[in-house]
């Protein structure tokens, strides 16, 4: 192949015309790019891709571990300790250090794979024609030359001459400031001098489509692009933390604060006993480091992460992290009904012919289901039996331009053409009929006109003869015919005939079904060129619908029961509205559905009194899904927008959470949601509203273990401190239990899966701290349950005699670790038991607890431990003792789970007579 022509001469591809950019590139706009020169082209062009900042280190990342204050103070304390000839607690002190800084650093890479992960899953697609053939590839891997098709809402891929332009305009703001879109022309040639502002036969990355369809040539890609250019002066901008990181970064300046000047009155307590300083100090600075959990941000990361990795296995992927706690708080979800509530595949329900009215089941695209008659819902007919029916399917069949597909294992089918006609294919198909046709052939078609309102093909016969097949508005139809047909049989069309069909369709329109007349005619009368749509036989009617997705009722269920208050806003008619929100449960039978009209009827005061109270809105514009959004915002809810045409970004952009539709969603759409779903379902919102819950659930569980556990320690060094006790705990022994029972088992909690009434709960209030004053109460009263148990075997094992201080301390030690690690297992739920969970629904936490348990159980019994962390070996009876006391924490907390129940206490749920939101339907 020749040498591609330099970035410097593709860069002036405005100054020239449309097809000699092209074959300068080497190009084709019928066929596009050669496979085999792509390669050739990424090499010399590079990726599609703007520069990357530069990784940071591994040394970096792994020494960041090790910034924490309480971390430095506790190095010095080590130092001091060798200073002092105490080698052995030197040694084990930064050991302790290392190990917690390295899984610190392990825990953080794998929250960046996950969260790097889910950002390759958001990569935008470009549709370029390669070889002949369109396809949809990943944006990044354009090269100059690559044809690429751009629609309304797409985001432009890269920088581009335009070949052919239809209507378009660009929003140009992020590289010119313009805030009016630009109209483009493709046929213009500019002069070299032309600034970017008023390149209008070129397109820009990182630019929008806002009307129109374009093909263009790609003449830049990543850094050489307008875009590339400006990136190239930026530099990398620091992540903001989520406002969840701010509240837990809060929380822990406070307990920094709090614990510090708890462990400088133990540190003087027991220095003014006596105490040795090195001793005491270390102990103190122990104590303070084992108090304050500086590994949560990472713990919060992971959860983060894994919680993500969830939602996107049930369709929802979650491009914001700030929205994962967010998401917990909705309140109210307001959802487009096409796709997202119904299938979007239309459905042939009814078929009225001659002087039968049938049933079809089966929904959407799937050809299987039965003609059952109306009046004997419980038996199904052959339509090969029933001439009338058969016309009607042949009329459907052949009055069409549309075909219908299966896709990948037959499984689920697809429409070619117009979703209307592939319903009217589907029910023939249902029906036997054989779409071949191999005996005949279309000599006309007269294609439907908005006006006329019908369309009609002419077929050729096998004797020769022709037919005309014709469908269309009923009224349109009913008025070109002159006969019927009924029981095979071709009878004249009365006028009280005529009102009898005209009163079934508008009984089927009257339940919201779309309804189409079928007619046809032998021998069709030709004037000139052209056939004449008149004289015809009426055959029958069809009632389609596109059908709620069977998912979706009990998903709106759900949502009624979680005190979230699923609302419909579409831009279809209303009757149709109505229908779907009634079937789904949305609206009761008795609401009205309020129109775009109503809307611009009502002040922004009056919609905000009556907002809770509407249902359903149909026939609305964009501004419209606006005011709504803000309407409820306005009363104070926490309120989820779905969308996917580019007139529904800002409406998602205003809502606290906006979800873009994945599969039929616009470029713009999803850069302007917070979540995009990838099988655009409304069940998967719900899915996501759970799972969000979930999350932030499991964030406040390993915070609470992690703040119980600690605070269990002070509380047993200050009490040991006040009644006279020897410390109970020494330095290196405070460490280790922090490091073994705050990692794995705090970890594995951030994986529990939610809780099996999480969406029978009221929303959480979305300024709602980490830590509410009675979950604070509740850490307290736990600390002291772990607290308590330590301090009594410790004094059991002490008996006033300093001679038995190891052993007391030992068992202790033994305690404290086993009494948190017990802990772990029930801090899965404050509402639910071990058994009532499942002891294995979290196998994670099984695997930690028994991990950590061996660790600990290993400091106690080998002898080569003993003499790094003062252990001495305890006896039969101290093992007793530990045992019971190890498991009396858990066991008060599972019984008071008990009593609690039993006492009618359901923490955090919503009762029967409770009422969040007025169910609208009223």
């Amino acid at each position: 192949m020749s040498q591609l022509p330099p970035n410097s001469e593709l860069s002036a591809a405005y100054a020239a015309p449309a097809q000699q950019v092209v074959d300068r590139l080497g190009s084709s706009v019928e066929s596009g790019l050669a496979e085999s020169s792509i390669e050739q082209r990424r090499t010399q062009y590079g990726w599609n891709e703007l520069a990357k900042a530069q990784p940071e280190p591994t040394w970096k990342k792994l020494l960041s571990q090790f910034k924490e204050l309480v971390i430095w103070i506790l190095i010095v304390a080590a130092i001091l300790a060798g200073a002092m000839g105490e080698w052995v607690d030197t040694l084990a002190i930064m050991a302790i250090v290392v190990v917690n800084g390295i899984l610190g650093f392990v825990q953080e890479e794998r929250a960046g794979r996950a969260l790097a992960a889910l950002r390759a899953m958001s990569s935008p697609m470009a549709k370029t024609r390669r070889g002949g053939t369109v396809h949809s590839i990943p944006a990044k891997e354009l090269v100059p030359g690559d044809i690429i098709q751009l629609d309304a809402g797409d985001n432009v891929p890269a920088d581009a001459r335009l070949i052919e332009s239809f209507a378009v305009s660009v929003q140009e703001a992020s590289l010119t400031g313009e805030s009016v879109p630009g109209s483009k022309d493709a046929e213009a040639v500019l002069a070299e001098d032309t600034p970017l502002g008023d390149r209008e036969n070129s397109v820009f990355m990182g630019t929008v489509l806002a009307n129109g369809k374009a093909t263009a040539v790609v003449t830049a890609t990543g850094m050489q692009t307008e875009l590339g250019n400006i990136a190239g002066m930026l530099g990398a901008a620091d992540n903001e933390p989520t406002p969840l990181q701010r509240r837990l970064a809060e929380l822990g300046r406070i307990l920094v604060v709090v614990c510090l000047v708890l462990v400088g009155i133990i540190f003087a307590i027991e220095y003014a006993r006596g105490g040795e300083l090195l001793e005491t100090l270390l102990v103190a600075v122990s104590l303070a480091v084992a108090a304050v959990p500086e590994g949560l941000p990472a713990v919060v990361t992971i959860a983060l992460a894994l919680g993500l990795q969830r939602m996107v296995k049930r369709n929802a992927l979650v491009r914001k992290l700030p929205s994962v706690e967010t998401l917990g708080s909705v309140t109210v979800i307001c959802s487009d009904k096409t796709g997202t509530l119904t299938r979007n595949e239309m459905t042939v329900r009814e078929l009225n012919v001659g002087e039968g009215k049938f049933k079809i089941s089966g929904a959407g695209y799937l050809p299987r289901g039965e003609f059952q008659p109306i009046d004997r819902a419980d038996t199904s007919v052959d339509p090969q039996d029933h001439p009338d029916l058969q016309q009607a399917l042949a009329v459907a069949a052949h009055c069409n331009s549309a075909s219908v597909v299966p896709g990948k294992h037959g499984k689920t089918w697809q429409v070619i053409g117009d979703p209307t006609e592939g319903a009217l294919i589907v029910m023939a198909m249902k029906g036997g009929f054989d779409l071949d046709g191999a005996s005949r052939r279309v000599v006309f078609e007269i294609p439907f006109d908005s006006d006329r309102k019908a369309m009609s093909v002419i077929m050729k016969q096998p004797d020769d003869s022709r037919i005309m097949y014709t469908k269309g508005a009923p009224e349109v139809i009913l008025s070109k015919c002159t006969q019927e047909l009924r029981n095979g049989q071709i009878a004249a069309l009365t006028e009280t005939r005529r009102q009898e069909i005209q009163q079934q369709n508008s009984d089927m329109a009257g339940r919201a079904l779309r309804v189409l007349a079928l007619a046809f005619r032998h021998d069709p009368q030709q004037v000139g060129e052209q056939y004449q749509e008149s004289e015809l036989i009426y055959v029958g009617s069809v009632g389609m619908i596109d059908p709620p997705r069977e998912e979706v009722k009990s998903a709106v269920a759900e949502c009624h029961g979680a005190g979230v208050r699923p609302v419909m806003i579409t831009g279809d008619h209303p009757e149709t509205a109505l229908a779907i929100g009634r079937e789904l449960a949305i609206a009761s039978a008795d609401c009205l559905a309020v129109t775009g009209a109503d809307l611009d009827r009502m002040s922004k005061e009056e919609l905000e009194q009556k907002v809770d109270q509407i249902a359903v809105y149909a026939r609305v514009s964009a501004a419209h899904k606006l005011r709504v959004v803000n309407a409820w915002k306005q009363r104070g809810q926490v309120v989820a927008m779905t969308g996917d045409g580019v007139n529904d970004a800002p409406a998602i952009k205003a809502a606290d959470i906006g979800i873009a539709m994945g599969v039929t969603g616009t470029d713009v759409t999803k850069e302007a949601a917070d979540m995009v779903l990838t099988d655009d379902n409304f069940t998967s919102i719900v899915n996501a509203v759970r799972e969000g819950r979930g999350i932030f659930d499991n964030i406040q569980k390993f915070v609470h273990y992690l703040l119980s556990c600690n605070a269990g320690e002070v509380m047993l060094m200050f009490a040991a401190a006040i009644i006279g006790f020897p410390v109970p705990l020494l330095a290196i022994q405070i460490l280790w239990i922090n490091l073994v029972t705050d990692g794995l088992p705090a970890l594995a909690l951030a994986m529990e899966p939610p809780e099996p009434d999480i969406m029978k709960r009221k929303p959480r209030p979305p300024k709602e701290p980490v830590i509410t004053v009675q979950r604070g109460l509740l850490i307290f009263y736990h600390g002291f349950l772990i607290a308590a148990a330590a301090l009594f075997g410790f004094w059991w094992a002490y008996e006033n005699d300093p001679a038995n201080t190891d052993v007391a301390r030992s068992t202790a030690f033994a305690i404290t670790a086993f009494a948190q690690l017990a802990y772990a297992l029930v801090c899965r739920s404050h509402r639910y038991t071990l058994p009532e969970l499942g002891p294995f629904s979290n196998p994670w936490l099984f695997a930690a607890f028994l991990v950590s348990g061996l660790l600990q159980l290993a400091v106690l019994t080998l002898p080569f431990a003993s003499g790094v962390f003062d252990v001495v070996p305890l006896h039969t009876m101290p093992w007793i003792v530990v045992a019971i006391l190890s498991l009396l924490p858990a066991t008060v907390i599972e019984l008071t789970k008990i009593a609690w129940h039993l006492m009618g206490i359901n923490e955090n749920t919503q009762t029967g007579k409770e009422k969040l939101i007025p169910n609208g339907n009223q």
